[in-house]
């Protein structure tokens, strides 16, 4: 068992050690005192040595980051830090002023080294500023001053850390803190060369991955991040966070991330579930990754396990915590009482200890008797509620088999070759329901109730979920009669899933795409037809909807003009036979079109000669929102693509502007353009490239 704060001292970049912990920085409810007391003790106990203060609801971290802490606050922070520093975890302070800040005003500045100068006489010695979240558009006082948003964010983070005399950690997090918001990808980033270059070695930066919520880091990924920020970052990882959907809470372990990124990281700060008490798996296997062995002996390999590090198993780990967490789940919370065991059978409460039991007379209904919690239940409540891109192995189970006993029911109402395995898959889907009504009555007579108050709502869903799913197959096996909550038109309310913001998303055309069990695509017929005159007034038309969504005023062909604005506009014609148009069932829908010259096409633009000869060539379209499919898109510019080189040309380039963030995924992710310089442009445009 490794010591308190053992988390990878082998893979310590420098003299500075590997920051491993939990990071408080979710929207919603922060937790109490008590809670993050206890979080410290536990992180000590599982090696980790690190506790990022980030709540994005605390108002005075964020919405009110000038407003210094009332004496009542200050004491409440001075104890939270002492008792960080009794547990050895480092205490980070963050504060988040991005919403507002003027960069370039001194008072600002001035205003937020006071309030971390305050914090500092509590008692911290650790610092974090956080500009995630915010626009990235400059006011004009600070764009006079400023070069780019990252100069400003870079210059005040540096000499607010000198300021507090330059703390040995001290975290900063990007505005561009994920590759999706890169611009237009990692290594091309204008914004994280800045931060690279100018942010002081000293200061960490704080990345998510590929993505806000990354299913997988690879070392590859990291490597490339690091090239550019010049420093290892630090993880802040939001596998395990729920504070974007209400509905969902994750109790899956700790992965996707190899062990062999550990030597590569300055550390990693899981930002967890909203709910404290479900955190315990999530902090429990970041503890263990983090105290993985870059050169620790093969584990033995599962049967069926699909995981290659050979330095940490996602599926012991989780087993692992569980164990743990079992313990705490049968120790009650109410004073005065201590821990149940799994083998009795007593009443997990006993509310009036003076009385004599109850004991029923012959003929009476026996008492209620509660069961024991077990592992089993809760590697099924894992199971259930795992991680944001998967489910567990059971929960996939039993949608399979679901979906199976659906298409098959002929076989249930007919007898076939299929009947006798459609009465036996029946029954093991019964016998799965029956487990998850089973886990639900357990966990509800658990003896801690505060563990239980924060799943409540979860597991209640699910249960009722699985109970009509169970319904229906016993329906459709003749067990039971058809359930009036399927087959009514007007059930109760319980019986379905409600929520205006439910009805939204069913609404909208996209709804279902990211659902884990997989089911038949179903994708709209379109049609990609040659350009013709009378299309004119539709690609007008979907090019200002775009322009108008994305807020965007297209100038006058006095102020020079885009080419791509001024070929969608109809104000030149494209080339012959370089323009598609994309319909559906509900007409034009989108377009491509290109030139093949534009020199000869005479539009006037400051270009250098060497630009025209590596791209002569011109590429511009959009889509409606309502085209949810790429690869009808990708069709269209590949179809192009051939017909410009087939003309002759050497490569074509586009103008895309920086808030087009989905014309420039299918550019470079599906097409391979490349960021080109072309003078003359805008700031917030710019130009793509590739060579044909």
């Amino acid at each position: 068992m490794a010591t308190s704060n053992e988390v990878s001292e082998k893979a310590r970049s420098g003299t500075k050690r590997f920051i491993g912990g939990v990071v408080e920085g979710f929207y919603g409810r922060p937790w109490t005192m008590e809670q993050r007391t206890e979080l410290f003790k536990r992180e000590q106990k599982w090696g980790l040595n690190t506790y990022l203060y980030a709540p994005k609801d605390d108002y005075k971290h964020r919405m009110y980051w000038r407003d210094l802490y009332s004496p009542r606050e200050a004491e409440q922070l001075i104890a939270l830090i002492s008792a960080a520093k009794r547990h050895n975890i480092d205490f980070i302070y963050a504060i988040s002023p991005g919403l507002d800040i003027t960069f370039s005003n001194r008072k600002e500045v001035a205003a937020l080294k006071r309030k971390l100068d305050q914090v500092r006489e509590f008692g911290c010695s650790s610092f974090s500023l956080l500009f995630d979240d915010i626009e990235t558009e400059m006011c004009p006082a600070d764009n006079q001053a400023f070069s780019s948003f990252a100069h400003a964010q870079v210059a005040i983070t540096n000499e607010v850390y000198q300021h507090l005399r330059e703390p040995e950690t001290f975290l900063f997090c990007p505005t561009d803190y994920c590759a999706a918001f890169c611009t237009p990808n990692v290594s091309q980033s204008s914004y994280l060369h800045t931060v690279g270059d100018e942010l002081l070695p000293g200061i960490d930066v704080l990345w998510t991955g590929p993505k806000v919520v990354s299913h997988k880091i690879s070392v590859e990924s990291i490597e490339e991040v690091s090239s550019i920020l010049k420093r290892a970052p630090v993880i802040w990882d939001n596998i395990h966070a729920n504070d974007y959907d209400p509905q969902r809470i994750f109790m899956g372990p700790y992965k996707d991330r190899p062990t062999e990124l550990i030597p590569k990281l300055r550390g990693v700060l899981t930002n967890p579930n909203c709910e404290f008490h479900p955190n315990f798996v999530a902090i429990h296997t970041l503890g263990t990754w983090c105290k993985a062995s870059a050169d620790g002996a093969a584990r033995d390999v599962e049967m069926g396990d699909e995981e290659q590090d050979p330095c940490y198993s996602p599926h012991k780990a989780l087993t692992l915590a569980l164990s743990d967490w079992l313990e705490e789940f049968l120790c009650t919370d109410q004073p005065t009482a201590g821990c149940k065991k799994e083998s009795s059978d007593e009443e997990p409460m006993q509310t009036d200890l003076g009385e004599p039991s109850y004991v029923p007379a012959a003929g009476e209904n026996p008492l209620y008797t509660a069961e024991p919690l077990t592992l089993d239940d809760l590697k099924l409540l894992s199971d259930l509620f795992y991680l944001p891109y998967e489910y567990g192995s059971t929960a996939k189970t039993m949608l399979h088999e679901l979906n199976w006993l659906k298409s098959h029911s002929q076989a249930a109402a007919v007898k076939t070759d299929q009947t006798a395995e459609w009465c036996s898959r029946a029954r093991q889907f019964d016998d799965m329901c029956e487990a998850v009504v089973r886990m639900f009555n357990r966990l509800s007579n658990a003896p801690n109730r505060s563990i239980l108050y924060d799943l409540y709502n979860y597991i209640c869903d699910i249960k009722s979920g699985v109970s009509l799913a169970q319904a229906y197959v016993k329906s459709l096996g003749g067990l039971s009669k058809p359930s009036a909550q399927l087959m009514s038109a007007d059930p109760e309310p319980w019986g379905f899933r409600g929520g205006l913001s439910g009805e939204f998303q069913r609404m909208l055309p996209g709804h279902g795409n990211r659902d884990l069990f997989k089911h038949p695509p179903r994708t709209s017929v379109y049609c990609i037809r040659p350009y013709c005159a009378e299309d004119k007034m539709d690609v007008q038309r979907i090019f200002v909807k775009m322009q108008r969504e994305r807020q965007i005023q297209v100038a006058s062909v006095t102020e020079s003009p885009l080419i791509s604005d001024i070929l969608s506009a109809g104000e030149i014609p494209p080339s012959p036979q370089c323009a598609l148009v994309l319909e559906d069932d509900a007409g034009a829908c989108g377009y491509m079109l290109a030139l093949t010259d534009v020199k000869a096409a005479s539009v006037q633009r400051d270009m250098s000669e060497r630009v025209f000869e590596d791209f002569p060539s011109l590429i511009t379209g959009q889509v409606l929102p309502r085209v949810t499919d790429p690869s009808p898109v990708k069709r269209m510019i590949t179809q192009l693509l051939t017909t410009i080189r087939n003309c002759g040309s050497r490569g074509v380039f586009c103008e895309l502007r920086h808030g087009d963030r989905r014309m420039l995924d299918f550019y470079t992710k599906s097409c391979s353009f490349q960021l080109i310089k072309l003078a003359g442009l805008p700031p917030d445009v710019i130009a793509m490239g590739t060579s044909l």
